[in-house]
């Protein structure tokens, strides 16, 4: 690369930088002064050959062998778990997570594509018996074909790996489109799976803004579907987009997830749910349990507690092992949050403890985590999604209380119980219009084999991850035959 300046991956190699193109910084967030790296912008012309390029590679893709897509998968996931360490240390260093939390994210990255690569060789389909003597039926499963993948930047790598394996899994072509946050670890996918094996043009990787790259890889023709994690906003404009030209669309949007701890919780398992779920990644996940609602018997002797832990957590550098919390992604983000910590003062609400920025040398983008008590409904840091490290507490009577309080949300992603009572929580598993319920569990952290996804404004389409996959990547094809 020219003077050290990465590129994006079209037709099966890094592009060559011009030179004329806009350069990308990628910034340490928990030390500004820190260049992890430097890229070259791509833009809507880039993006167009990247998409026919995928539409040429489509069909010797889609008619491959499964042991070859089974093959080349397994390999992108052997090397990812192989270089784990070095991988979470430059997720870490580019978007702030702790080490211990970005090994597992890369350790999910990893076996996601394992996991697809088994998929590969489970080709599924039906056979009926026609009410017509002499017909028989059968039912298959076709590629879709080009599909663009646009990513967050809060998960870079497993996100883009539970994508990326399943569409390459079923036989699809690839553009994909990280954040510019953080282009480092979609690099470094990048050049994993260019030593795949796979055909040139098959996986295609855009660094560029959303407004140039983004706008031209969802409006263009020759993509057939699109995958999107993100924003709310950026996710209902996707789907008009994509219904227009008929295009196929999964999106993964907000969340403002709730946890509920009753009377009856075991006081050490709900704090260390309410913890896991709420602070750590920063709050910065769309799981996140950013709303505890809590009965009023434990609720004093909760809240006490919760405040201690909370203050007790340490607050610093991604790459320190002693670090609890990391810095927020960027100065924008961490200025988002301060307005919403300043709303929650203005509204009345009681901040118990945290909440103010923390200046260490060599800047980083740090925030104390911050909770907030005596919050009411219809506070905006109660009902809005902030995606940092800001928890409101509400205090409701009883259990029927609480659960009214957990569904009055335009959301649907994740929502947790605490409690020892069988009855209340086969009830809230029952009667809870979250998309994934836990229980005892944090609302952050789902297994990678298993469904992923919510309702309302949270998510639309079929769900990502396991065997449900196959329902957006392929489309089913019903053929007939006369005997």
């Amino acid at each position: 690369m020219n003077d050290g300046i990465k590129s994006s991956f079209v037709n099966g190699a890094f592009v060559e930088p011009r030179g004329d193109e806009q350069i990308l910084e990628n910034l340490n967030p928990s030390d500004p002064r820190d260049v992890v790296d430097r890229f070259a912008r791509a833009d809507a012309q880039l993006t167009d050959v990247a998409v026919e390029a995928a539409s040429t590679a489509a069909p010797a893709w889609a008619a491959s062998n499964p042991q070859l897509r089974a093959d080349v998968l397994d390999r992108i996931g052997s090397e990812i778990l192989q270089r784990r360490e070095e991988l979470a240390r430059l997720l870490a260093r580019e978007e702030g997570k702790v080490v211990r939390e970005a090994l597992g994210e890369v350790d999910r990255a990893g076996r996601s594509f394992k996991f697809y690569a088994q998929e590969a060789l489970r080709a599924s389909g039906e056979k009926y018996d026609s009410v017509r003597p002499g017909v028989s039926i059968e039912t298959s499963r076709q590629p879709v074909g080009v599909v663009g993948i646009i990513s967050p930047w809060n998960f870079p790598i497993a996100i883009p790996a539970w994508k990326i394996a399943p569409a390459l899994c079923f036989g699809n072509c690839v553009v994909f489109k990280p954040a510019e946050l953080v282009p480092s670890s979609a690099w470094a996918l990048a050049e994993i799976i260019s030593r795949s094996g796979l055909p040139a043009g098959v996986f295609n990787m855009l660094i560029g803004p959303g407004r140039s790259v983004g706008d031209a890889l969802m409006r263009h023709p020759k993509v057939q579907a699109i995958s999107f994690t993100g924003s709310e906003q950026t996710g209902r404009q996707i789907a008009a987009i994509a219904v227009e030209r008929m295009a196929r669309v999964q999106l993964e949007m907000g969340g403002k997830n709730p946890l509920i701890v009753l009377d009856d919780a075991d006081l050490e398992v709900a704090l260390d749910v309410a913890i896991q779920g709420s602070f750590f990644s920063t709050g910065q996940r769309c799981t996140a349990s950013s709303r505890l609602i809590v009965t009023e018997g434990i609720y004093p002797e909760f809240v006490a507690r919760l405040v201690e832990r909370t203050r007790a957590l340490r607050v610093g550098d991604a790459l320190d092992p002693a670090t609890d919390i990391g810095p927020v992604v960027d100065e924008k983000q961490l200025e988002v949050d301060l307005d919403y910590i300043r709303a929650g003062l203005a509204e009345g609400a009681i901040l118990a403890c945290g909440g103010e920025r923390l200046v260490r040398e060599g800047g980083g983008h740090y925030l104390e985590p911050a909770l907030f008590l005596d919050v009411k409904p219809e506070m905006r840091i109660y009902r809005e999604e902030i995606f940092g490290p800001v928890l409101s507490v509400l205090k409701v009577r009883n259990y029927e209380e609480a659960l009214a309080a957990a569904e009055d949300t335009p959301f649907g992603l994740s929502a947790g119980i605490v409690t020892t009572s069988l009855k209340y929580a086969e009830h809230f598993k029952r009667n809870s219009s979250a998309g994934m319920v836990m229980v005892n569990l944090p609302t952050a952290g789902v297994d990678y084999h298993v469904p992923f996804g919510g309702n309302r404004g949270s998510s639309y389409g079929p769900r990502e991850q396991g065997t449900h996959a196959r329902e957006f990547f392929t489309k089913v094809k019903t053929s007939y035959q006369s005997s």
